[in-house]
């Protein structure tokens, strides 16, 4: 099924296929949390989504309803595809340079993940028989976050050539209709204003602003061009566009080079001047160290990255590549992201109106506390940025606390469907438990102090509201919709239980820790007592005749659903099914109490995990790209981990394999994170319940050895693992570990190798949906 090279380094594609352009946009696509570019080719044309997007720049649009209804969200969100610089027009003897014509004898392009470039060489003949061969580089700056740089080189092969390259900058360009709403249509069709624009030398600058957001954009660019020959260069612009073109008569081996440096900002507040210098510094500040100081700062980010993030699979150089791919665009999309969110598309694609969901704090946090701590910091510092706007949520909910939004990219709820939106209350407490693991994986307490504490109280506030005490005592959470989504407004569901649990201990234990801060909060012994009583007493549904956890109240007792006559293409089950067909019978879209095994696994003694696991991994039908690497993890854990390895390589191929036939619209950035997850916490068993770090490492036949380094308090921890045995360094410091349950302590360049015991005694392999087992992997020849 791979289209590309199995390389450890590189993603290289080394054919030019016009059906495949969306899926490519997106994994060759280049950002750093601020900015991101679609893998677009050079010249623009031919394209499937053009796309330039700048982290929480948007436009706001009305939300259609058949019939509204009190607490409904009014307005709705969509990241715009803002200026576009990354256009180079090539003509050769007037023949303009089109893939579509001619002859394309050979087209490669490169994705480095060590360099964090995309590299493409040409070989092209026009329909006027010239020859030329064409370099192209680009990069966005993981060290000056509103940079991104290009190199263009042109050279004629076999006689000489007049050469015209146009660089361009483009405004409101023509892009497919992002909704069949004409509503929507209209506010998102050339949304951006012009305000101001520029040109002198090899310089020009567009200035922009929204029109209902009011949010301003500038966008500038600036050249340097090398040749052996005379170049002729000017440069224009008006309200849209802006260009500078460069002419100039080459000889057979003579190369015309040239370097754009392009800059973006923007603003809801600074004024057009401000923005203007802002982005003019930015260019500055670009040409300092010109594209040579670009290009090796880019590799020293990158090579730090790797010393604490990389993970080595020995036996399948499939996966090696994929969980490398996966790392390198998890990165990208917080390395400079400074309080901003991380979208489920990332910057990567419009998909999902570039929104961002509960999959950010449940799958990407846990990824990258581990592995860029620092970005984990800013994604939560986010979320205390629009912590308001969630107590505001939560008031017209009448509700206490903090409600914070299924889907969002200011803060605002952006969820028309409100069973599937505003009933999945369980986001504030995936934001708590990433607040937890983020503070006690790294001990930053300042940021404990000046954001975690505050998030921890509000969104226990929101449990404690939102929950009841029956007349018995037990503390039930009814009317929500958990993971899964088509099981909605049920009650009791064990992961909303569970988590929320987490969350009314945590900011207990937090409050404690802190009880001046949290006394300016409002808290009160008697809340804090309050708290810990409702996590004491909340309600765990279970079947006792299946000897199984109930998803929520009364789920096993559902219809089962009739998976041996729904055929395979009327999956994905929501496209094809009325939502209360789906939500009265017994079937998951995603891991849902699978999901609760994995992130509060000490609530579950081992016997119930076997049970539960088996029971409804037969009635998950993957539906979402965020269930199969859940299922990994807790397939590996249950000791089916063939299974797992098959789950694994459905959550690592997602785009890079295009598996739900929709990467164009941009990366899943939760299944890429959940890459990582399956095998750092499936095959290598680590889990960090209550902040102790354990692991349980098995490896399955089809796998050597793995390695993998993670952060914790500063240090960086290395484990390898073979069939045989798990190896335990770390860089400085001490920790306490536990491996298969036994506690160890390990300092500094002290390895410490624990055997592996051996396997439990296996259960009978669990079963999946008619026709939704996962594909079945061999071991590479």
């Amino acid at each position: 099924m791979a289209k590309f090279p199995v390389e450890p380094w590189v993603i290289r594609e080394t054919r030019l296929d016009l059906d495949d352009l969306g899926q490519t946009e997106s994994l060759f696509a280049l950002s750093n949390g601020h900015m991101g570019l679609r893998g677009n080719l050079d010249e623009g044309e031919p394209f499937e989504l053009p796309g330039t997007y700048l982290n929480s720049f948007y436009e706001e649009r009305p939300l259609p309803y058949a019939e509204a209804g009190y607490g409904f969200p009014e307005e709705g969100q969509s990241i715009l595809n803002v200026t576009n610089g990354k256009v180079f027009r090539l003509l050769v003897d007037d023949e303009p340079f089109d893939v579509r014509y001619g002859n394309l004898v050979s087209h490669e392009r490169v994705l480095d993940l060590r360099a964090g470039t995309l590299q493409r060489d040409v070989e092209w003949i026009s329909p006027a028989e010239q020859r030329i061969k064409l370099r192209t580089t680009r990069l966005v700056s993981l060290e000056q976050r509103s940079i991104a740089a290009f190199v263009y080189e042109v050279e004629p092969v076999d006689g000489p050539a007049r050469v015209i390259v146009q660089s361009e900058l483009v405004a409101n360009e023509d892009v497919p209709q992002p909704s069949k709403d004409p509503r929507v249509a209209a506010a998102l069709g050339h949304a951006l204003v012009p305000e101001e624009h520029s040109a002198h030398g090899l310089n020009a600058q567009l200035l922009h602003r929204t029109k209902a957001s009011w949010l301003r954009l500038g966008a500038e660019m600036d050249h340097e061009v090398d040749a052996p020959v005379p170049v002729r260069s000017h440069s224009e612009a008006t309200e849209d566009w802006a260009r500078t073109t460069f002419a100039c008569e080459l000889q057979p081996g003579q190369r015309l080079r040239i370097v754009k440096y392009l800059a973006y900002g923007w603003s809801s507040q600074r004024s057009r001047q401000a923005i203007r210098d802002q982005v003019h510094g930015a260019i500055a500040g670009a040409r300092l160290g010109g594209w040579d100081g670009l290009l090796a700062a880019q590799r020293r980010f990158l090579d730090g990255f790797w010393a604490q993030a990389d993970v080595e699979v020995d036996g399948d150089a499939e996966i090696q590549q994929a969980v490398r791919f996966a790392l390198f665009h998890l990165m990208q999309a917080g390395a400079r992201a400074e309080a901003r969110p991380i979208a489920a598309k990332g910057l990567t694609g419009r998909g999902y109106d570039g929104h961002v969901f509960w999959d950010t704090e449940s799958f990407v946090l846990p990824v990258l506390t581990y592995t860029h701590p620092q970005a984990a910091r800013d994604g939560l510092r986010w979320r205390h940025d629009t912590l308001q706007l969630a107590r505001d949520r939560a008031t017209q909910l009448n509700l206490a606390g903090a409600a914070f939004p299924w889907r969002t990219i200011r803060g605002q709820e952006c969820s028309a469907y409100w069973p599937a939106g505003t009933a999945g209350f369980h986001v504030n407490a995936d934001i708590a438990s990433a607040v937890e693991r983020y503070v006690r994986a790294t001990g930053d307490t300042a940021f404990e102090l000046e954001f975690g504490l505050e998030l921890l109280i509000e969104t226990a506030r929101l449990w404690r509201s939102l929950g009841h005490h029956d007349r018995h005592g037990v503390f039930h959470i009814d009317g929500v919709t958990g993971p899964d989504e088509y099981s909605a407004i049920a009650d009791d569901n064990i992961y909303t239980n569970l988590m929320a649990q987490q969350n009314m201990l945590a900011a207990a234990s937090a409050s404690e820790r802190h009880p001046d801060a949290a006394h300016e909060f409002g808290v009160d012994d008697e809340e804090i007592a309050s708290w810990r009583d409702a996590a004491a007493r909340l309600h765990l549904p279970y079947n006792t005749e299946l000897r199984v956890h109930e998803q929520s109240a009364g789920f096993t007792r559902h219809q089962d659903w009739d998976f041996a006559h729904t055929p395979e293409e009327r999956y994905p089950l929501l496209l094809h099914y009325p939502y209360f067909d789906l939500y009265r019978k017994q079937v998951v879209k995603q891991a849902d109490l699978v999901l609760a095994m994995h992130w509060r696994g000490d609530a579950f003694t081992a016997e119930e995990k076997a049970r539960n696991f088996a029971y409804y991994d037969e009635r998950t039908v993957r539906d979402s790209s965020l269930s199969a690497c859940t299922q990994a993890v807790m397939a590996a854990e249950v000791g089916h981990t063939e299974l797992a390895y098959d789950y694994l390589g459905e959550a690592a191929f997602v785009d890079l394999y295009n598996l739900q036939h929709n990467a164009g619209d941009g990366l899943h950035m939760a299944s890429l994170a959940g890459t990582w997850l399956a095998l750092v916490a499936g095959f290598g068993g680590m889990r960090d319940h209550s902040g102790e770090l354990s692991f349980m490492p098995r490896l399955p036949d089809r796998l050597d050895r793995l390695s993998f380094a993670i952060t914790c308090h500063g240090s960086i921890l290395r484990v390898v693992v073979d069939h045989r045995e798990a190896t335990y360094t770390v860089d400085s410091g001490k920790m306490t570990l536990r491996h298969h349950g036994e506690q160890f302590s390990i300092g500094p360049d002290k390895p410490v190798t624990k055997r592996i015991p051996p396997p439990r005694p296996a259960t009978p392999a669990p079963r999946q949906p008619v026709g939704r087992e996962p594909r079945r992997r061999h071991r590479e020849s």
